[in-house]
């Protein structure tokens, strides 16, 4: 066993079965990779398309990519034939994109919507109040080749858990309004991608059903 595999191994014993282990890969070499598959892990997170192009096809045909990271519109078409979900959708432009890009394939693409939680500017993702304003005046319905399956935020990067533990819930709320306004019939929609490396126990508690881990399980960076 790798001190890798004994990693994910302690993680995934501490998670309860609902929240889902997405191992973020960025920056790190095809080896490390295996170690992580070979000990069962098959969820695995890229924050860049050309690395995550560099790496799928060396590596085990059965492995789930999540694109995470920031997505430009040039880019969507590379990663739309293989990709599992995309996390990281922050405007309705680029829905609409990976929908016409799936179509020309005959693939429905699972997309999760981010939603901007943090005090930094830097971070990206919707504000509630316009994603609302884009699914009140927009007819999502249409968009036949992309399925709208939760939410994603990152939380600032702070040592103040109270901060971190309130958009963590705000993202929660986020979630069930949505829930609640747009995809009450739609039982897929039901993930909230929140949590990291230093906040992922506290996201947990929040309501994760799906946490990005990258450090805790590949060490620093």
């Amino acid at each position: 066993m790798s001190v890798i595999s004994d990693n994910i191994n302690q993680l995934k014993s501490q998670l309860p079965s609902t929240v889902r282990l997405v191992a973020v890969s960025k920056t790190k070499p095809a080896g490390d990779i295996i170690k992580a598959y070979n000990s069962g892990q098959r969820y695995f997170g890229e924050n860049r398309v050309q690395e995550l192009l560099n790496k799928k096809d060396p590596l085990p045909g059965d492995i789930e990519w999540h694109l995470i990271g920031h997505l430009q519109s040039n880019k969507v078409k590379y990663i739309v034939p293989f990709i599992t979900m995309i996390q990281s959708i922050d405007s309705y432009k680029l829905l609409v994109n990976v929908n016409s890009e799936a179509q020309k394939i005959n693939r429905v693409v699972d997309c999760l919507l981010q939603i901007h939680i943090a005090t930094e500017d830097t971070k990206f993702g919707f504000s509630m109040n316009d994603l609302c304003e884009n699914l009140k005046s927009c007819d999502i319905s249409g968009l036949r080749n992309i399925r709208i399956c939760g939410v994603m935020g990152m939380a600032t990067f702070t040592s103040d858990t109270n901060q971190v533990k309130k958009e963590f819930r705000y993202l929660r709320d986020c979630f069930q309004s949505l829930k609640d306004s747009y995809f009450k019939s739609e039982s897929y929609f039901k993930e909230i991608s929140m949590g990291m490396s230093g906040d992922y126990e506290l996201a947990v508690q929040e309501g994760s059903t799906m946490i990005r881990i990258g450090s805790l399980i590949f060490g620093e960076r």
